[in-house]
């Protein structure tokens, strides 16, 4: 944007658009003018301008069209929209639509120069946070982190990655918890035409229902008890990027009968709300469950699961991808060592070898744990067998629950065994292992720190 920053002012009144142009260029614009919308339309497309001030209802050419032209132009052009008390409604739904303010007729001098003066600040941040992303990845080989990995199982995944990346079709990415699924997500979204846009993410498990659903899909003042003004939804918020749905398998049937209704119609209504609001994002979901069988089940839905499941991406567990341990073991030991303003610790042999004959059931997110702990329990630069959590220095890890059992089981271990098989069984997932064990979640969760996390995890 130019020191001067250019507004382009639409208005059908002749009056307004002298008395608008002296007041502005005086306060530092550059300014041009257009009487009507016919005329506001042919200006944009002669040049481009770094705010757009318009009136909204004008014969012809209205504003809102001048808006969806300027928005067509360049989505980052704050639009200004004058209006009446008649046409109060529109422009307020305008806003929620992209438009950057809206000024009640008549307004003040110092109303209209505050707001436009806003309005070109947040032009100038977002042009240089944009320029200053082009420069990153100028000198940083393109500024996208490749995930870490050199076995054959994981290329599989990147390259796939890249090559469904540039498309804007949904992607599922299904693996057990810590494979590193949001990492994928990013990587999808650094590598899309989307890169410039956010990258926004929610955990649908994280949440009861009607949070949830607020936090998805935005609300109306008045919805609901505390809904004291209306909320953007985080559909609309990562407009123009990426927003990744995850744990997307804890989402509840009501929840997701809406999220099909934004896949299939490219819109969603705000809780409380009656008019859709457009909806453009590139939408990334994953999940650590088996949704196929979940959909035969009756627990997920199979027309919401067919239109998540466009580009399925299976993310492999750590224990099938050994040659990546050693990699991911030097890059965690050289980040704690960073963060911490340290010399990066090393693995004795012995521990290496510990580390690389484990099953790692928590996956990466288990390994990176596991390192910390070492190095912060360590007392030497390098780090030993002694430094490492027990479950993972033994010789030899038998399961609880196998078929040559333990001899004379305490009730302690038989009930940690199966809460243990249980919860492998249903993927991690607390919730559920807990309604199959017929205990409440507050229940199980007391269980699980009385064992100790490292047991049950």
């Amino acid at each position: 944007m130019s020191v001067q920053p250019s507004i382009l002012i639409v208005d059908d009144e002749q009056g307004i658009l002298d008395t608008l142009r002296i007041l502005l260029k005086n306060e530092g614009f550059d300014v041009t003018t257009a009487q009507g919308g016919k005329a506001g339309m042919e200006q944009l497309k002669a040049s481009a301008p770094d705010l757009v001030l318009t009136d909204i209802k004008m014969p012809g050419v209205t504003g809102l069209e001048i808006l969806a032209a300027v928005k067509d132009q360049d989505p980052e052009t704050p639009v200004i929209l004058m209006t009446a008390q008649a046409s109060l409604q529109s422009a307020i739904q305008a806003v929620n639509e992209g438009a950057f303010h809206y000024v009640q007729k008549p307004f003040s001098n110092d109303e209209i120069v505050a707001l436009c003066r806003r309005a070109a600040e947040v032009r100038q941040l977002k042009a240089e946070n944009k320029q200053l992303k082009q420069e990153i990845r100028k000198h940083e080989g393109g500024g996208i982190t490749k995930p870490l990995g050199k076995s054959r199982l994981f290329q599989d995944v990147l390259r796939l990655a890249e090559q469904v990346a540039p498309t804007d079709s949904t992607v599922l990415i299904q693996g057990e918890s810590g494979t590193g699924k949001e990492v994928i997500a990013r990587y999808l979204h650094d590598l899309s035409n989307r890169r410039e846009g956010p990258f926004l993410s929610i955990n649908c498990g994280a949440l009861p229902e009607s949070l949830l659903e607020s936090e998805l899909f935005g609300h109306v003042k008045g919805s609901f008890t505390g809904a004291v003004r209306d909320k953007q939804g985080l559909f609309a918020a990562a407009r123009s990027g990426t927003f990744f749905l995850d744990e997307i398998g804890e989402m509840s049937p009501a929840t997701q009968v809406k999220l099909l209704r934004v896949l299939q119609e490219r819109e969603a209504i705000p809780v409380g709300g009656t008019e859709a609001i457009p909806v453009d994002v590139r939408v990334v979901a994953a999940t650590n469950r088996d949704l196929e069988d979940d959909t035969k089940r009756g627990r997920f839905r199979s027309d919401l699961f067919y239109r998540l499941n466009v580009i399925a991406i299976h993310l492999p567990p750590l224990r099938e991808r050994r040659e990546d341990i050693e990699l991911f073991v030097h890059a965690f030991l050289e980040r704690i060592a960073r963060e911490r303003g340290e010399t990066p610790k090393r693995l004795a042999a012995e521990a290496l070898e510990a580390i690389m004959r484990y099953e790692w059931p928590g996956n990466v997110r288990e390994l990176e744990n596991a390192l910390e702990r070492a190095v912060v329990v360590s007392k030497g630069e390098v780090l030993g067998v002694d430094d490492i959590p027990v479950r993972i220095s033994e010789k030899r890890a038998e399961p609880l629950v196998s078929e040559r059992p333990h001899v004379n089981p305490t009730l302690d271990v038989i009930e940690q065994a199966y809460i243990t098989w249980v919860l492998q069984s249903e993927g991690g997932n607390k919730t559920r292992a807990a309604e199959v064990l017929g205990i409440d979640p507050s229940t199980l969760y007391r269980k699980l720190s009385r064992y100790g996390g490292d047991a049950v995890e």
